[in-house]
């Protein structure tokens, strides 16, 4: 595994919703057509303290699948548990030893900035190890927390529906 590039896409926090999600789309699409890739993989998030955040990841996520299913490039959900244990180890790790490991790994000199940008690392080098391209009902219950194991399973009851 070898480190090529790595970058994080923003918006202006004064945009209205629309517009901001407009942006990243944009930027996502653009990135999705010239770097081609084989699959994404995306960190499903499962709880935090700030609603707000929750919901702009979800929508964001949502615009990465549409994007990659439009282009028939497969996606992959790995838990922020599934994430540490693959690269640390531990699926308590804390962000600073996540960071280590995925410097350590991919034998950069510096910390990636920002931080978004050493967790979407740590997702890639998780999804390479992985094998990706797996379903949530292939995702092993043995690094996941009791409510992620029920939001598993309320994902996949959903199907049935």
């Amino acid at each position: 595994m070898s480190f090529v590039d790595v970058g994080v896409i923003q918006s202006s926090s004064e945009m209205e919703l629309s517009s901001r999600i407009g942006v990243i789309g944009s930027a996502i699409a653009k990135l999705l057509d010239e770097a081609k890739p084989n699959e994404v993989a995306i960190e499903r998030v499962f709880a935090s303290q700030n609603l707000h955040t929750v919901m702009g990841v979800a929508q964001i996520s949502g615009v990465v699948v549409y994007l990659c299913q439009e282009r028939g490039i497969p996606v992959t959900f790995y838990t922020p548990t599934e994430v540490k244990a693959a690269v640390t180890g531990s699926g308590r790790a804390n962000k600073t030893q996540v960071t280590n490991m995925v410097m350590s790994i991919l034998k950069l000199k510096s910390i990636p900035k920002p931080a978004d940008a050493a967790d979407a690392l740590a997702i890639a080098i998780t999804a390479a190890w992985r094998g990706g391209n797996q379903s949530m009902d292939s995702i092993s219950s043995k690094v996941e927390t009791a409510a992620q194991q029920k939001w598993r399973t309320a994902i996949s009851a959903s199907k049935k529906l």
